[in-house]
């Protein structure tokens, strides 16, 4: 594995069929050509990823729309125009240059436009679309610095770009845009709030989509450590019990509890700002692990602007683990 900021010498690795590891202002993504199958097949095979559970094809720009799907409705060419490039991924029919390998099976395919320089600058370079799930083996805390993708996947990936920490720190939103009436199926970097402003509608979060889409496993985004979720009010009285009954808890600690003493093994304090508290999520989750918890107590932020993308990555960290 090379780690580099040599945007041309990673394009080459692209174009002869490797893995290359790239930020974004999400996360940093497991780039494969998204015209390559076997590439893509490799994706799936490093990650230990479901062959059925879709990709997002990520591309250079929104001129370049139009050459990876077909039948895109004037809702999505408004929200490209408003959010694009940045944390939005559409949900629209497959084009025929997109595999079905990169779309799970399905007819539908996941694209973005990422908004960060070196991501963009690389695919610029390599002149194509490019599949780009999270950074590390499935079901597991998303990787938001290159060493957390050389952590965990060391030399199964062939070359990671180093391009600093990622700014927004949740995976992109995915919108259902295959017809006019848009839903969302996964929440994320762009608000629901700012979706319905540009749309003039409410937007459902349907707890469940006929589409599959990425993050919708039942476990996902998830420490070693089991995490669980209480109000809260309870997280430091938990983290404390849980410490006396003999686990290694940590807690994320409220805003409101912020400076408090805490009996527990580790604490992390959440800060007040919600964009700041997604920044630094799967940072704090990858730090408590690091620190030996066993066990995570954390609590749902207010649902509303970001706070709905952290809750929802909370719950899929607390999600039922395999068996």
């Amino acid at each position: 594995m090379t780690t580099t900021t040599d945007i041309e010498a990673a394009a080459g690795v692209l174009r002869a069929g490797g893995l290359v590891a790239l930020p974004t202002e999400t996360v940093y993504g497991l780039g494969a050509n998204a015209e390559d199958a076997a590439a893509i097949a490799r994706t799936f095979q490093v990650k230990g990823r479901p062959p059925t559970h879709p990709l997002i094809v990520h591309i250079g720009g929104a001129e370049q729309l139009d050459d990876w799907v077909r039948d895109v409705p004037d809702t999505a060419r408004l929200l490209v125009e408003h959010f694009w490039p940045g944390p939005l991924t559409l949900v629209l029919r497959r084009g025929p240059r997109v595999p079905l390998e990169a779309t799970g099976g399905l007819e539908t395919v996941a694209v973005r436009v990422p908004d960060h320089p070196v991501a963009l600058a690389l695919l610029s370079a390599f002149g194509g679309g490019v599949t780009a799930p999270s950074a590390n083996r499935f079901g597991s805390v998303s990787p938001t610095t290159a060493d957390h993708v050389r952590a965990e996947l060391g030399d199964a990936v062939d070359f990671v770009l180093d391009g600093g920490s990622c700014q927004v720190g949740v995976e992109s939103t995915i919108v259902d845009a295959t017809g006019d009436t848009p839903a969302i199926l996964r929440p994320g970097g762009v608000t629901r709030e700012d979706l319905e402003a540009v749309l003039g509608r409410p937007l459902a979060v349907p707890a469940a989509s006929p589409v599959r889409v990425p993050g919708q496993h039942p476990s996902h985004y998830a420490p070693r450590a089991r995490v669980v979720l209480v109000e809260p009010g309870r997280a430091v009285a938990e983290a404390e019990l849980a410490q006396e009954q003999g686990h290694r808890a940590g807690v994320l600690v409220p805003p409101a509890f912020a400076g408090a003493e805490v009996k527990a093994h580790a604490v992390v304090e959440v800060p007040a700002s919600a964009a700041a508290y997604a920044r630094g999520l799967y940072g704090f989750l990858r730090e408590l692990d690091e620190q030996g918890c066993d066990l995570i107590v954390a609590s749902l932020p207010t649902e509303e602007g970001l706070g709905l993308a952290i809750a929802n990555r909370l719950r899929r960290a607390a999600g039922p683990r395999p068996s």
